[in-house]
């Protein structure tokens, strides 16, 4: 599994989300892309997850952040998380490759029927990652987990960014 290091460029990614194609190559952000891998519909800790980034999008736009949320879910899938947990601020993208999941260092599960919410898992998908690139497309901040609990609170997030910004703060963990 790949490793991505602080202050090395990022894969590039190329996916579609609800409202068409994106690709990281194309974002021009004041300061940085954070792109959130979520598990899919089916995961009911998601739900809470990216209601809380929806509801403080306009918070990470305001400090120059650009905000995309990935799964590995078809179309329909996701779409449907958006109705169902009523994401208005935030873009969806959908359809995450096996490769570009791999590419990102981002650890897959099996899927073992239905979750508590009653919706079945996907035969394979990703699990969560955080991931904050700069401008000129280098990693400054990562997070990858292997299961979904312990994510980072977007609260925190913000609070950590507002201090980066303020204090030229540099990327960190970029020892090998």
């Amino acid at each position: 599994m790949k490793v991505l290091k602080p202050r090395q460029p990022v894969p590039e990614l190329e996916v579609d989300t609800l409202q068409g194609p994106w690709s990281l190559s194309e974002q021009t952000p004041d300061n940085f892309t954070m792109l959130v891998f979520y598990r899919g519909l089916h995961c009911p800790l998601c739900t809470k997850y990216l209601k809380e980034l929806d509801r403080l999008s306009g918070d990470f736009s305001e400090i120059g952040v650009t905000v995309l949320v990935l799964s590995s879910d078809d179309k329909e899938r996701a779409l449907e998380a958006q109705l169902n947990w009523d994401l208005q601020n935030i873009s969806l993208a959908y359809g995450v490759t096996t490769e570009q999941a791999q590419s990102w260092g981002l650890h897959r599960s099996a899927g073992r029927g239905k979750t508590s919410t009653g919706i079945e898992e996907p035969a394979e998908f990703s699990e969560p990652g955080l991931f904050l690139i700069r401008s000129d497309r280098t990693l400054y901040w990562s997070q990858v987990s292997t299961m979904p609990f312990a994510r980072p609170l977007f609260r925190e997030v913000l609070g950590a960014l507002n201090f980066v910004l303020a204090n030229n703060y540099p990327a960190r963990g970029e020892l090998v």
